[in-house]
């Protein structure tokens, strides 16, 4: 099969899985995790329910599918935070309040329990973690981050802090938490 047929193929395949996955949640969103058929999804995206088990067994596989995609796009805009412009302390404040935003705009819903559970985000997590590991070590070699705790210490210590952003009722407080967590990276003069 020729090269622009196979990415053809491929870029059909995605964009039917994309449709699958936002329909999914749309309709989970409007009508509850439990009141959502496999019918109602081929149905509202347009395919037919062969077609649509093809791409998925279940609704579940298809909330994961969606969950691995928007968490691999914060992923990329994380990165793309990280090598932007600025001091390492300023990229990483930068790459903190971000993430921070991120954890606050999530909701305990059922939706979110089944999604967030330890398999479907320790690999993101791990991601993540070397991302803040990069630029806790340029900070440190800048002279601009504490060197008394590993920069893999600091790194987990940051994902723990900001974790509590979740349950924060404005940004106002997300930035001050976050403010704090640098404060704690922070070199002692």
């Amino acid at each position: 099969m020729p090269k622009l047929w196979r990415e053809t193929i491929a870029a059909h395949r995605d964009g039917v899985s994309e449709a699958i996955e936002h329909t999914t949640v749309t309709l989970v969103a409007e009508h509850g995790l439990r009141s959502v058929t496999m019918s109602q999804i081929a149905e509202e995206t347009g395919i037919g329910r062969a077609t649509l088990y093809n791409y998925f067994p279940d609704i579940e596989s298809i909330l994961v599918a969606w969950h691995d995609r928007h968490v691999a796009g914060h992923l990329q805009d994380l990165r793309a935070l990280r090598d932007g412009p600025g001091t390492p302390t300023e990229r990483l404040d930068t790459v903190l309040s971000a993430y921070a935003l991120i954890q606050n705009k999530r909701h305990a819903t059922q939706l979110g329990v089944l999604l967030h559970r330890e398999e479907h985000v320790a690999q993101a997590q791990e991601h993540l973690r070397e991302l803040i590991r990069e630029l806790l070590t340029e900070g440190a070699a800048a002279r601009e981050v504490r060197t008394d705790v590993s920069a893999d210490e600091l790194a987990t210590y940051c994902l723990f802090a900001l974790a509590a952003a979740g349950s924060l009722r404005s940004e106002r407080a997300v930035h001050r938490l976050v403010a704090v967590t640098l404060a704690g990276l922070r070199r002692s003069p």
